[in-house]
C-alpha cells in the first residue's frame, strides 16, 4: 500500500493556525470591542449570538453554555433525568452523552448502529428499546462525524413511547434534512462550540437549543446555579456554565461563515467519496444532511492503511477507538454491539478541514487510489 507521493511535507489530520486573514481580522476586532465595553460574562455579544444561533437553526430559543458536556448534562437534566433513571445513546460517539449521564446519578444505556451508517437507526433503537424492561427517561441522537441519523423517525419512535429526544448536533452543526435544522427535530438539542468543531470558538463554548420555552427557562436557571432569581437557587443540578463575551464575540464573526466552510469540507469529502474502494470506504455521502465534520472510512486492515497514509505524509486519526460500554467505568457493560465493536475497530478519520489547499486535498485522494488500487 506504499505510496510515492512527496512527504517533504505533512498534510495535517486539522490545523487551527490556518485561518484566513480576513477572518483573523475580524476576529480581533470582535476581542477588541469586547475589551473596549467592560463587560465579559453574560452581556451583549452574549445575547446576541444566542438570537442569531436560534434564528440561524430556526429555534425558538437557543441558551449558549460553558461547553457541549454541559449542553448534553443540563438538558438531561431539565427533561427530568435523575438518580436511578436510564438514558439511551450510541456507544460508538465519544462518551460524551454516557458522562453527562453518570453526572445525573443515571446509567447509560445502549443501543448498536447501522453497518452502514455507524448511526443510529430506527431498527437498532427498536430492538435496544424492545430488549429493556423499563423504557429509558431520554433517547439520545448523535449526529456522528457531520451526518444526520434519521431524527425524524427516531423522535416519532421515542415519543410514541413516552420518551423525550436530545439531538446532539456537536459535530453536524448546520446540516439540515428537508429543509430544516439538525437539532430542531427534537426536544431539545445540543452542540459544543470546541475549536475543532464546524462552528469553533478559541477555547471551549456550548449551547442548548429549543422551541420549548419552559426547557429554556430551565436550562437558563440550570446554567447560573439553579437560580430562579438573582441569588436564589430555585433548582436542583445547577452549575456555573456560562459562556462568555470573548467567546460569543468571536462564534458570531464565524457563524455568518458557516456554510461556506461547511461546502468546502462537503467538496473535499466529495473527492474521497470518488475513490472509495473495499481497502478504505468512505461512509458518508455530502448532501445537505452531511457537513463534513470527519471524513470517515472503514478500513479492512486499520494498521495497514494508517501506515500507508502515515508514509505519504498524511496524518490521520481514530474517532473512536473504544466504545463506551467497552471503558472501564466502573466496569464493561454486559451488552454485545456488534456493530458498534466492528466501527471501532476499523474506523479511521482523514483530513477534511476546509483550509485544506487543493494539493494537499489531491495528495490524499492519489494515496487513497494507491490503497485500493493494492487491496
Amino acid at each position: 500500500m506504499a505510496s510515492s507521493a512527496d512527504t517533504s511535507t505533512t498534510v495535517p489530520f486539522n490545523d487551527l493556525s490556518r485561518t484566513s486573514p480576513e477572518m483573523s481580522a475580524e476576529i480581533r476586532d470582535a476581542m477588541a470591542r469586547v475589551v473596549a465595553s467592560g463587560w465579559y460574562v453574560l452581556g451583549p455579544e452574549h445575547d446576541a449570538f444566542e438570537a442569531e444561533l436560534a434564528d440561524y437553526l430556526g429555534s425558538d430559543h437557543a441558551v449558549a453554555l460553558a461547553n457541549g458536556t454541559d449542553a448534553l448534562e443540563l438538558s438531561l437534566s431539565a427533561l427530568g433525568v435523575t438518580a436511578g433513571d436510564t438514558v439511551m445513546t450510541v456507544a460508538n460517539a465519544g462518551g460524551y452523552t454516557s458522562v453527562a449521564t453518570r453526572l445525573l446519578g443515571a446509567e447509560p444505556v445502549y443501543a448498536d448502529v447501522s453497518s452502514d451508517t455507524l448511526l443510529l437507526s430506527v431498527k437498532t433503537a427498536t430492538e435496544a428499546l424492545d430488549a429493556l424492561r423499563t423504557p429509558p427517561r431520554v433517547l439520545v441522537v448523535t449526529h456522528l462525524y457531520g451526518a444526520m441519523a434519521p431524527i425524524a423517525e427516531l423522535v416519532e419512535l421515542a415519543h410514541s413511547r413516552g420518551i423525550a429526544v436530545i439531538e446532539d448536533v456537536a459535530q453536524a452543526i448546520g446540516a439540515r434534512a428537508g429543509g430544516r435544522a439538525a437539532g430542531t427535530f427534537a426536544d431539545i438539542g445540543t452542540t459544543s462550540f470546541y475549536p475543532t468543531k464546524n462552528l469553533g470558538a478559541l477555547g471551549d463554548g456550548g449551547a442548548v437549543v429549543t422551541s420549548n420555552a419552559e426547557l429554556a427557562a430551565t436550562v437558563r436557571s440550570l446554567r447560573q446555579y439553579g437560580w430562579t432569581s438573582k441569588y436564589r437557587i430555585g433548582r436542583a443540578r445547577g452549575r456555573n456554565s456560562r459562556l462568555d463575551e470573548l467567546q460569543a464575540a468571536i462564534l458570531r464573526v464565524k457563524l455568518p461563515h458557516l456554510d461556506a466552510m461547511n461546502a468546502r469540507r462537503r467538496a473535499i469529502h466529495a473527492r474521497y467519496e470518488a475513490v472509495s474502494s473495499d481497502a478504505l470506504r468512505i461512509v458518508n455521502r455530502s448532501s445537505e444532511s452531511f457537513i463534513g465534520h470527519l471524513a470517515v472510512g472503514v478500513a479492512s486492515d486499520r494498521d495497514a492503511v494508517r501506515a500507508a497514509l502515515d508514509a505519504a505524509g498524511i496524518r490521520t486519526d481514530v474517532h473512536y477507538p473504544i466504545p463506551d460500554h467497552r471503558q472501564d467505568w466502573p466496569g464493561p457493560a454486559a451488552v454485545e454491539l456488534p456493530e458498534t465493536e466492528a466501527a471501532s475497530a476499523s474506523v479511521v478519520s482523514l483530513p477534511t478541514f476546509p483550509e485544506l489547499t487543493d494539493g494537499e486535498v489531491d495528495r490524499v485522494v492519489g494515496a487513497l487510489q494507491s490503497i485500493g488500487a493494492g487491496a
